[in-house]
């Protein structure tokens, strides 16, 4: 027995760490204020009417995840918001770790407090990873669908993952799989085949009157296969990278940190009237 549980708990740090690798080294929340991004007293502009809430991934937070987005965003001209969700009791800065549905019912609330400050009727939501997946939950189950104009997933969990076949061992190990569904339900609802995963899509991917774009790498190591992140519907566009530049060699992490071109794919999705054609040369 003793030996099982070491592999067990040899095993869920490599898988946490799968599922997870969307943070840098924790940052000032004052960052945030500072680089013009979740300022309450942000109002939107005729030209950009709705504010944009970034979603983090998990493992992440409400800062380190958006250190090169919400900037780009904000020198667009952008009201932009940021939130913590999925926060497990004693742990710091690395969240989005809690059930997928509590975590939606956490992104309605601050949904409906960037609504009140900002005066707006609806917002736009761009999340990477978990964060481009569970929106979809509060869009579905909680009220989200009549408060969101458009979600933009940068390398989103839509279908679940396999992580390459690392969660495959799961099975083989004696009760690991119910220390992570106990421990970390954020990454068990994110492994391929999950009661959240199977709710949240079926009848469809989609909710009617909201703007879906999926972003995607053919190099991401960490939801896998990376064709399972598309969406079908009718008001959905899926984007692989590659198609745009052969040489974009992002994988999971870099999509959502400093991919100049997810970047502007993501400013196009939020202001199609205005989109610019994408290429390896766009910044």
């Amino acid at each position: 027995m003793k030996l099982r549980w070491t592999r067990t708990l040899t095993l869920l740090p490599a898988l946490a760490l799968a599922l997870g690798l969307t943070t840098a080294t924790p940052a000032a929340a004052d960052a945030t204020v500072s680089s013009g991004w979740n300022n309450y007293s942000c109002k939107p502009s005729a030209a950009h009417p709705r504010p944009v809430v970034l979603v983090h991934g998990t493992f992440g937070n409400s800062v380190d995840n958006w250190l090169g987005l919400a900037p780009y965003l904000v020198a667009r001209g952008y009201c932009v918001f940021s939130l913590d969700y999925g926060r497990l009791p004693g742990v710091p800065f690395f969240h989005g770790l809690g059930a997928v549905d509590d975590s939606a019912r956490q992104l309605a609330t601050y949904v409906d407090r960037v609504l009140g400050a900002t005066g707006a009727r609806k917002a736009d939501l761009v999340g990477h990873s978990q964060g481009g997946m569970m929106p979809r939950v509060y869009l579905k189950f909680h009220g989200g669908a009549d408060k969101v104009n458009a979600l933009v997933g940068l390398a989103p969990s839509n279908h679940g993952t396999d992580v390459n076949g690392l969660t495959d061992l799961l099975d083989q190990f004696p009760g690991a799989k119910d220390y992570v569904d106990a421990f970390t339900p954020g990454l068990s609802d994110q492994i391929a085949g999950s009661d959240t995963l199977n709710r949240l899509n079926e009848g469809g991917d989609t909710v009617p009157g909201v703007h879906y774009t999926v972003i995607a790498t053919r190099y991401d190591e960490v939801v896998t296969p990376y064709r399972t992140q598309f969406l079908d519907g009718p008001d959905v566009r899926n984007v692989l990278l590659q198609d745009l530049c052969a040489v974009d060699f992002s994988e999971h992490v870099a999509i959502g940190l400093f991919d100049r071109l997810a970047f502007h794919e993501t400013a196009n999705a939020l202001d199609p009237a205005h989109a610019t054609p994408t290429t390896c040369l766009s910044g």
